[in-house]
């Protein structure tokens, strides 16, 4: 695999997910080649969903989130600022996606990835030269070079 990839918030979750044991192995197998390659990125947005997801999902979990965000903070964040919302805004308009989705399509743009992992866009589609793949129907050796 050639290319950074960026991390949508669903994948993450899906690592602590143990009511969906399948999703949940491709989710760590993918998370794990990505520290070993280091090629993982990600953003502030997506960290707050994660942690706000998961406190609310399970309780007492608020720990273990912290780590976990706190462990992310490697993979250097990308920040929403007036450049990024100009961006999504630009991603929305082009691609009619919410306006939540277009800024993780931003924020990938951003970390200048060449792939956004998420189970919550069309696998396979280019959107403003990051192309959407699905964690849970390709593993982590399957990108083109």
């Amino acid at each position: 695999m050639t290319g950074t990839v960026f991390v949508d918030t669903n994948v993450l979750i899906y690592v602590r997910e143990e009511h969906h044991p399948l999703k949940q192995q491709k989710a760590i197998s993918w998370m794990r080649h990505l520290w070993d390659s280091d090629n993982g990125r990600i953003s502030f947005q997506v960290l707050q969903e994660y942690f706000n997801k998961m406190v609310q999902k399970k309780t007492g979990f608020a720990e273990q989130a912290r780590a976990d965000v706190r462990d992310l903070l490697a993979w250097n964040p990308v920040t929403v600022n007036a450049s990024l919302l100009e961006r999504a805004w630009k991603i929305q308009d082009r691609y009619r996606l919410s306006f939540w989705d277009s800024l993780i399509v931003a924020a990938a743009r951003t970390a200048s990835c060449r792939w956004l992992l998420t189970e919550d866009l069309q696998s396979g589609q280019n959107l403003d030269g990051v192309t959407i793949v699905d964690p849970f129907l390709t593993a982590p050796g399957q990108l083109p070079a």
